[in-house]
């Protein structure tokens, strides 16, 4: 809209079946969003107002709260979910603090859908073969790109830890800095628009896929949890000895006994699965362990006022509040039902098969359908809305035919 409507408080509104749109954009039957498809009032969040400091023409960018006309937040809002999650916390004198690991992939521009994607040339003429993780090497021509990102982040208020190459063929992380959680599912957000704005500009192509790359490590948004008292800040994961605490424990265990019924939440595409089956680093199960990245569940090794439980089953492709929201649910869950988790696991392990979880997109929506727990923290209309949008895409997905099944298929008898 026009800077001067927005300005004079014009409202903006959206159909509510927008918020279950397909990713092919498409859209479930209306059942699932009201049969009139009436109006959504759009609401920006005051604090989260940019102007957008990749564009040659003025632009801004306001993230908005999703409300029904009648002023209470929309049920099929992802943001609202996480909000409400929050608040659940706030009823009980705690604040939920996160961090997220965003994973992702610059490549050389795809214009065949049909082809794989490529690392862009470097400077030595070559592309990157996959001998640069944690290098310091810039050989890669992609500073010029980085520098853009580093400039737009600080003039949208994106305050940043760590920037490294990862494991996979131009592949990289941010460790963005922990906060509030609907701040850092909003920087969350803004920093994958950022990527792939910027990407554009230098003629480079941004993926957020979870596994873009055959035989390459998948890209991961892990969330890093903890939860302090409200007024003091106290981290109630570690007791004044600095010892994990009860609450600690029955966090963990909420997030075992969630993890299964909201893979397809964490995981919400049929490629999250590609990762997710090669499970180096990319652990598909509800174990919890010290330190050890072969468990879904890890408690990083840190001082005890930095306790936290890292969530590892989310890929780059999730819903950043959706993913931020369930997380957290699931501890609260814990906490408020005083789970015990299972006893931690260490070094060299087979999951058992009840810490196991969905290992395909229809098999997580089955297991999803069939969670009263998801519809009690999140709604009944959330859920069977977002069951009915993931099944449309994986009739999507089955009505194709891949290469490899012509390949390989076609010659047998």
């Amino acid at each position: 809209m026009t800077a001067e409507g927005f300005l004079e408080g014009r409202r903006l509104q959206l159909a509510r079946g927008v918020l279950l749109q397909c990713i092919m954009g498409g859209y479930p039957p209306a059942r699932f969003y009201g049969g009139d498809d009436g109006d959504l009032a759009l609401v920006a969040d005051p604090a989260q107002i940019h102007r957008l400091p990749w564009s040659a023409e003025p632009r801004a960018l306001a993230i908005c709260d999703a409300d029904e006309l009648s002023g209470a937040s929309s049920g099929l809002s992802t943001r609202g979910q996480l909000k409400a999650v929050i608040a659940r916390y706030a009823a009980r004198g705690l604040a939920p603090v996160v961090a997220t690991e965003l994973e992702f992939f610059v490549f050389a521009p795809n214009p065949d859908p049909t082809q794989p994607f490529q690392p862009p040339l470097g400077l030595d003429g070559r592309r990157e073969d996959g001998h640069s993780a944690f290098s310091v090497s810039s050989n890669n021509g992609l500073r010029p790109f980085f520098q853009e990102v580093y400039r737009c982040m600080a003039a949208l208020g994106l305050p940043r830890d760590t920037f490294m190459h990862e494991m996979g063929v131009s592949q990289f992380e941010i460790n963005l800095l922990h906060g509030d959680p609907l701040l850092l599912a909003d920087q969350t957000f803004l920093f994958k628009h950022l990527l792939k704005e910027v990407a554009l500009k230098h003629g480079l192509t941004v993926v957020c896929m979870a596994k873009p790359l055959a035989k390459t490590p998948g890209s991961s948004m892990h969330i890093h949890q903890s939860v302090v008292e409200i007024g003091s800040g106290r981290n109630v994961f570690s007791d004044a000895d600095g010892k994990p605490t009860e609450t600690f424990f029955h966090f963990i265990g909420g997030q075992q006994a969630c993890m299964a019924d909201f893979t397809a939440l964490f995981a919400p595409n049929v490629n999250s699965y590609q990762r997710l089956c090669h499970p180096y680093a990319s652990p598909n199960n509800a174990c919890w362990s010290e330190d050890n990245r072969a468990a879904g569940l890890r408690i990083p090794a840190s001082s005890p006022v930095a306790r936290r439980v890292e969530n590892r089953l989310p890929g780059a492709d999730a819903n950043p509040y959706l993913a931020i929201a369930a997380s957290l649910a699931a501890g609260l869950h814990g906490i408020e039902n005083s789970l015990q988790p299972t006893p931690a696991i260490q070094g060299e392990f087979e999951v058992p098969d009840h810490l196991s979880l969905p290992c395909t997109l229809h098999a997580a929506l089955d297991r999803l359908k069939r969670s009263s727990l998801a519809r009690e923290l999140f709604g009944r209309e959330f859920i069977d809305g977002y069951l009915a949008t993931k099944t449309q895409e994986l009739t999507s997905f089955f009505d194709e035919i891949t290469p490899w099944e012509r390949r390989v298929l076609a010659a047998q008898a």
